[in-house]
C-alpha cells in the first residue's frame, strides 16, 4: 500500500492598486474569480511558478515579494498546498490579460473579497491580507490559522 502524498501545489500573488484594492481575475476556464497564479509545474519552486503565472496571465515580468501564507487545503480527495506571495502595487494600464486564460480583472476592496471569491479562497486571501499588514507569514489549514501559530 502506497502511503505517500503527492500534493497538487499552486502559487499566486496579491496585487494592490494605489487605493489599496486587491486585484482579482476572472478565468475563462472556471466559474469563479481568483487571484493571479496557478499550478506549480514539476521542477519549479513556488516563487518561480508565481512569477511565470503572473507573466502568462497579466503580461507582467515581476519577482514575487514576501511569502504571505502557505495553506494546506485538500479538496476533491486530492492533497493541495497553496502559496500566496506579495505582488506589490499595480495599475490597470500595466495589465495585459491573456485572453485564453482570463476574461477580465477587477480591483476590489478587502471587504469585497469575501463577496467575490469562493469561501476557501476568500479565507486564504483574507489571511494573506492580515499577513501583509502584520509583516508575518502564516501557516493555514483550509484557509484558517492553526492554533499556536502567530495570528496577524
Amino acid at each position: 500500500m502506497d502511503h505517500s502524498s503527492r500534493a497538487l501545489s499552486g502559487a499566486g500573488a496579491l496585487f494592490f492598486d494605489e487605493a489599496g484594492r486587491v486585484l482579482l481575475v476572472e478565468p475563462t476556464y472556471k466559474p469563479h474569480w481568483e487571484i493571479p497564479g496557478g499550478v506549480i509545474e514539476r521542477g519549479e519552486t513556488p516563487s518561480e511558478a508565481c512569477r511565470r503565472e503572473v507573466e502568462e496571465e497579466l503580461g507582467l515580468i515581476r519577482e514575487p515579494g514576501r511569502l504571505l501564507v502557505v495553506d494546506w487545503a485538500p479538496r476533491d480527495d486530492e492533497d493541495r498546498i497553496l502559496f500566496v506571495f506579495e505582488g506589490g502595487l499595480i495599475t490597470g494600464d500595466q495589465i495585459r490579460l491573456q485572453a485564453e486564460e482570463l476574461r477580465s480583472y477587477e480591483f476590489v476592496t478587502p471587504q469585497q473579497v469575501e463577496e467575490r471569491l469562493i469561501p476557501r479562497l476568500a479565507r486564504r486571501v483574507t489571511a494573506a491580507l492580515q499577513a501583509q499588514e502584520s509583516g508575518q507569514t502564516l501557516y493555514l489549514e483550509h484557509g484558517v490559522s492553526r492554533p499556536g501559530t502567530p495570528q496577524a
